[in-house]
This record gives structure tokens, C-alpha cells and sequence, in this order.
């Protein structure tokens, strides 16, 4: 009997079995997901309680709402613009010298600064020429602008064109100059001309570094152009924000505002997003 109970099979086990004890191994875009999740509730929480406050503070008297409005008469004022098509019409003419001087700035830097940072003739050259200039604001060149070009449109962009260079051109510069020389030196091990090391090493690893001055100029092309809205200007959210602080409109000008901060998020995450296009060769976390 002892024998025939020894000699017995072990049991096998069944995949139900095994899948009772295994792990539980969650999808990668679960994971992705959640912490996506994660990071937006985040951003909407802060977002919630700084509208708490905005909204909060003027009713109980902490703060002069005749200065600062509740968060919801803004709204209202900024839903009335919106309806009277006058905020449409002034976010049109301030995205649209935006974008030329920005865009500009993006045709004119990145060449040039592709070629002072590859080019050691022209960095010579140029970069005691740029080290004047880099070092002065914009803004403080503003009435230049002005006396030469006049109070039209062509001095409005020409001072976005002025600001957004620079970061692009810096940034472009740099990125170049700081590719990692192992690179450098296997490329040309392997036989690749200055032009294709170029193109097939030096470009892609400075794409980063230039993106990164692209979406600083994006901010300065918003921020640049409320200034010069502020001088001479017919249409605008700057001359809406300054026309309404004359008038004591103060609902309206902290719509202008919130109008440009809504601008400016959504240029700078469409930035970001074409920057992970022109990045797909890079690991992501």
C-alpha cells in the first residue's frame, strides 16, 4: 500500500492555479494613464484654489473689490466681451503680430545660430557683435523702434522679432556647442563628412536645447507685445487692458488678463508637443 501511494503522480498544476499566485503585472499605458491622471488633478487643484481664493477674498472684504473683482464678475465681463466680439477681434490682432514676429525670430535665429555654433570663422565674427546687443532689453529699445519705424504694425513686430531672437539664437548656439564630443568623434570614425556629421549628429542632439529657447521666445512674444500694445496701439489685448484701466473697467482688464495667460498656456503646450515630434529619437521615461 505504501508503495502505491508513493508512486502516485504529483498533482499538475492548472493555469487557473498558477494565475491565482502569479502577480498581477499592470499595462504600461494603465501606468501611463494613471500618472497622466495624477499630474492633471494635480494642476486643476491648484487651479481650483487659486480661483477659491480670487473668488473668496473680495466677498469677505479681505481684499478692495473695487480693485480686485470676484473671480465670477470677471467672468461675466469676460463672457460679455466675447459676446460683443470685441475680445475676439483683439486676440486677433495680438495673435497675429505674435506669430510674425515670432515666427521671424524662428526663420532668422536657428540658421544663424546653427551657423555661429558650427562655424568658428563666424562665431569669431559676429560674437562680439551679439555680446552688445544681447545684453539690452527690449523693452528699453521700445521708443527706438518707435521713432523709426513709426506707431503702425511693422514696429510692433519688429520689437517681437528683436525679443524672441535672442533665446532662440542663444539657445540654438549652445546646443550646438555642447554635443557630447564621443559623439563627435565616432561619427567621424566612421568615415561621415562635416556636412552629413551635421546633419545626422550635431542637429539632432542640439534639437533639445533648441526647442527650449523656441518656448522661452513664445512666452517673450506675448509678453513683448502687451508692452508694445500699451504705445499706440488701436486694437490689442494690451491696448484693451490699458483702455480699460483708464476707464476703470476693472472686471474688463483682468479679462484681457486672463485671456493672454489662457494665450500663453496653450502656445506653450503646442510648442511642447512639436518639440516630441521633432524628439521621437529620444528615450522616454
Amino acid at each position: 500500500m505504501s508503495s502505491l501511494i508513493e508512486s502516485r503522480p504529483a498533482p499538475v498544476a492548472t493555469p487557473a492555479a498558477v494565475a491565482g499566485t502569479a502577480p498581477v503585472v499592470a499595462y504600461p499605458w494603465i501606468r501611463r494613464f494613471l500618472r497622466g491622471a495624477g499630474a492633471v488633478a494635480t494642476r486643476v487643484v491648484a487651479v481650483a484654489a487659486l480661483a477659491a481664493v480670487w473668488e473668496i477674498f473680495p466677498r469677505l472684504g479681505l481684499v478692495d473689490a473695487t480693485f480686485l473683482p470676484p473671480l465670477s464678475d470677471v467672468l461675466v465681463a469676460w463672457w460679455q466681451l466675447v459676446q460683443s466680439g470685441e475680445l475676439i477681434d483683439h486676440a486677433q490682432a495680438s495673435l497675429g503680430r505674435s506669430l510674425a514676429g515670432f515666427g521671424l525670430a524662428v526663420v532668422a535665429a536657428i540658421p544663424l545660430g546653427l551657423l555661429i555654433g558650427w562655424y568658428k570663422p563666424a562665431a569669431t565674427l559676429l560674437t562680439p557683435l551679439l555680446e552688445v546687443f544681447r545684453n539690452t532689453a527690449a523693452l528699453a529699445l521700445l521708443p527706438v523702434f518707435v521713432l523709426i519705424l513709426g506707431l503702425g504694425e511693422t514696429s510692433k513686430v519688429a520689437i517681437i522679432f528683436y525679443a524672441c531672437s535672442w533665446p532662440i539664437l542663444l539657445n540654438t548656439v549652445s546646443g550646438v556647442r555642447t554635443v557630447d564630443p564621443l559623439l563627435i568623434k565616432s561619427a567621424r570614425s566612421l568615415g561621415l563628412g562635416s556636412l552629413r556629421l551635421f546633419q545626422k549628429v550635431v542637429l539632432p542632439a542640439a534639437v533639445p536645447t533648441i526647442f527650449t529657447g523656441i518656448r522661452l521666445a513664445g512666452a517673450y512674444s506675448i509678453l513683448i507685445l502687451i508692452a508694445a500694445e500699451m504705445v499706440g496701439a488701436k486694437a490689442g489685448l494690451g491696448y484693451l487692458i490699458n483702455y480699460a484701466q483708464y476707464n476703470f473697467a476693472v472686471p474688463d482688464m483682468y479679462a484681457g488678463i486672463i485671456t493672454i495667460s489662457a494665450i500663453g498656456l496653450v502656445v506653450n503646450q503646442v510648442l511642447i508637443i512639436t518639440e516630441r515630434r521633432f524628439s521621437t529619437w529620444r528615450t522616454t521615461s
